[in-house]
């Protein structure tokens, strides 16, 4: 046997030559694909980054939300102290014989939006009317633009339908506002508002509800006395009677003292509850209620 004789294997280096060129082409084919991945990515972040710049910027061009403190909020110095007052009262007066809430908000401008989606705003982040029953109503003059909306929550489309708010808009607003009359046209139109929210059935307002006078409380507290006592003279059943008797009566004695105290605090907690409610109604306290804007109303001009 010739062991010296060659072989038809290729050499090791014949081997490494041949797939050095395809080594580097698949080299350059993964760097080209992160490039294009890079700039895919770069581009992606570039134009979210101008999107949210964008959003930012109009954000800050938007007409502000005042702060709502009243019934009345005037950013123009239109309406008279005269008749803030009165509308103040018509508006305290009607959140405590209904429960709904009428705001009106005069504001130079809702530029660059339109009055209709400046007015879903301002109610949204105000919250007017109550939770769950959106029975909050807001008349808002735009007076630089000659524009007016009245925004009706859920709760009250019943009683002032699309049609109806555009009926008090041209016939209480439009006529007083004509002739520069601003406050005689708020107060006609809120007036009539007043009206039809008064004619509409709505839960009771939660200043009806008062403290009962506890009488079932403190039977309860008779009773829990009396199951804890027989509990403690049976945990005593081999001491002496009269020892059993003294220390079930003094577990009565305290568990009672304890349950009154607490009623006593409870009920206090209720009348102080009770007194700021109606404290706050008298106008210094107003805020919204948690309601939502129904998106009915209308619009108008003059």
């Amino acid at each position: 046997m010739n062991l010296g004789a060659p072989t038809d294997r290729p050499a090791a280096t014949d081997i490494a030559d041949a797939a050095q060129p395809q080594a580097c082409a698949g080299l350059r084919r993964i760097r080209a694909s992160a490039h294009r991945n890079f700039r895919s990515l770069a581009c992606r972040v570039w134009m979210l980054a101008l999107f949210f710049a964008a959003g930012v910027l109009h954000a800050q061009t938007l007409a502000p939300v005042p702060a709502l403190d009243s019934p009345v909020v005037d950013t123009t110095g239109t309406i008279d102290a005269a008749t803030r007052q009165q509308l103040e009262a018509q508006a305290v007066a009607l959140r405590d014989r209904k429960g709904s809430q009428l705001q009106v908000l005069v504001v130079p401008t809702t530029s660059p939006e339109d009055i209709a989606q400046y007015a879903t705003r301002v109610y949204d982040e105000w919250q007017l009317g109550r939770g769950k029953v959106d029975d909050g109503v807001l008349l808002i003059v735009a007076k630089d633009d000659r524009r007016a909306r009245i925004e009706v929550g859920y709760g009250l489309e019943g009683a002032i339908p699309d049609a109806t708010a555009s009926r008090v808009i041209q016939e209480y607003l439009v006529p007083h506002f004509r002739r520069d009359d601003y406050a005689g046209g708020i107060v006609e139109a809120t007036a009539a508002l007043t009206s039809l929210i008064d004619g509409e059935p709505l839960p009771a307002p939660m200043a009806d509800n008062r403290p009962d006078g506890g009488d079932g409380n403190w039977l309860f507290a008779l009773m829990a006395a009396f199951i804890v006592a027989r509990v403690v003279a049976g945990m005593f059943g081999r001491t002496p009677k009269p020892i059993r008797g003294v220390a079930g009566a003094a577990a009565a004695g305290g568990v009672a003292w304890l349950l009154s105290s607490l009623l006593v605090i409870g009920g206090i907690g209720a009348v102080m509850g009770l007194v700021l409610a109606l404290a706050g109604s008298g106008g210094g306290g107003w805020s919204g209620g948690g309601g939502m804007s129904g998106g009915g109303g209308a619009s108008g001009s003059w």
